[in-house]
């Protein structure tokens, strides 16, 4: 059985005190699934989560149930969750979303854009400047209700059709988002290729454009198994908000090479070790992940999961 008095706190010098984690499970980590998961689960999920200390869960997606069918009963499963005390950020992809989450009282809205042509066209059947376009005035209307905003930005490291994405590429779609008034850009590595390197290089030329290190997130995903390590290199740079999936749940339905998102677990793990607080209970997180891995009919893949769920 392990000792849950481990891991052993030994802290590194030069990172933050605490780090925000961005929790995207219910909706980036389900929004693949096969199989509807039914919206009482869902919900139950959404609490579970909170109640193991995690204050920013994304909900669900606005898009149009054809895009992402799993994700079809935003409108069912807000109410189900909307009197939490978390931020329950909700994807929008253009007016019509935004307007179906305003009527139900979002506070946080999110815009998904891509660095790379090619998916920006199999996301959003768009360029990228006709992508950003139709975003405007949705940041705009949604920062004049109040709204906090986040801008996504998809295949920052690598892309499937394309291959690597040069940095000035990446940079120019950031600050577009940054610059239309998003409060928030989270930086995803869709299909898992970033390294350490290239994830401090990247933050630094964005530093260097005017983007500042604290209205930055990092969405990696584990495929090559680096995940951990670019998160690091992005707290040794100053990053605090780092998007994770319970469970290591989910992928892309528009890029097939993107594999599970880093799982909160696992990042949980490395912060309890170097001293960095979260707020989490790792328990409680990692019996939720045990829980919807019921549900889902297959072991977590996090390996944070599977080692305190195992019984000697």
């Amino acid at each position: 059985m392990t000792d849950h008095r481990l891991p052993m706190v030994v802290p590194a010098r030069g990172l933050p005190a605490r780090v925000r984690i961005h929790e995207v499970g219910a909706r980036d980590g389900l929004q693949n699934e096969k199989a509807a998961v039914p919206t009482e689960v869902k919900a139950e999920f959404i609490r579970r989560l909170a109640d193991a200390g995690l204050t920013t869960i994304e909900a669900t997606s606005f898009v149009h149930p054809r895009w992402v069918p799993q994700l079809a009963d935003a409108e069912e499963l807000y109410p189900l969750v909307g009197d939490l005390p978390v931020e329950l950020p909700v994807l929008v992809p253009n007016e019509r979303g935004l307007d179906r989450a305003l009527a139900l009282g979002a506070r946080r809205i999110a815009v998904f854009a891509s660095a790379t042509e090619s998916f920006a066209k199999a996301n959003l059947n768009r360029t990228v400047d006709e992508a950003l376009g139709m975003f405007e005035p949705v940041v705009e209307r949604a920062r004049s209700r109040g709204a906090h905003v986040r801008g996504y930005l998809s295949m920052c490291f690598g892309d499937p059709w394309e291959g690597p994405v040069p940095l000035h590429q990446v940079v120019r779609v950031g600050k577009a988002l940054m610059d239309m008034g998003c409060d928030e850009l989270s930086l995803g590595d869709t299909i898992g290729v970033a390294t350490p390197g290239h994830v401090q290089d990247l933050l630094t030329e964005l530093n260097a454009q005017g983007v500042p290190t604290g209205a930055i997130g990092v969405h990696f995903h584990d495929t090559y198994g680096q995940a951990l390590a670019n998160t690091l290199a992005a707290l040794q740079h100053g990053v605090t908000t780092v998007d994770a999936s319970a469970g290591g749940l989910g992928g892309c339905p528009y890029a097939k090479s993107a594999t599970g998102n880093l799982a909160t677990e696992d990042l949980v793990w490395m912060l309890q070790g170097l001293g960095i607080d979260t707020g989490v209970d790792l328990g409680r997180l990692t019996a939720t992940s045990v829980w919807m891995a019921a549900h889902l009919d297959r072991p977590s893949p996090s390996r944070t999961v599977r080692a305190l769920s195992h019984k000697e």
